[in-house]
């Protein structure tokens, strides 16, 4: 079996990293990134509470400066990406308790 022949199109991979620096604690060794610019799009990794220069969790046991700093995220990564929060067309939102809904959707309205 071959893999199908490449068509020209390109990527570009912003702020990569490996998993093995980023989670020395486990056995993993993938190369990823935090977002990839292919066909004029850009696609986002999951962005939480953690800065993405130091790996410091931000926000510990609160829920509003987390979803700040995942927000921060996600603006930084689209600029460093060359577009910016006016060209989200969709956003997917997990949450590990549905009480904090209000006070995320709260934080993302302001950034949104």
């Amino acid at each position: 079996m071959s893999a199908a022949p490449s068509r020209g199109v390109t990527h570009t991979r912003i702020r990569p990293f490996n998993t093995r620096d980023t989670y020395p604690e486990q056995n993993l060794d993938n190369d990823l990134c935090q977002a990839v610019v292919a066909g004029g799009v850009v696609y986002l990794r999951g962005q939480i509470g953690q800065d993405l220069d130091t790996r410091e969790s931000i926000g510990i046991g609160d829920v509003e400066a987390q979803a700040d700093k995942a927000m921060a995220n996600i603006a930084m990564l689209l600029d460093e990406s060359g577009s910016s929060l006016r060209d989200i067309v969709k956003v997917t939102v997990y949450l590990t308790d549905i009480r904090f809904r209000e006070t995320v959707y709260r934080v993302m309205g302001r950034w949104l």
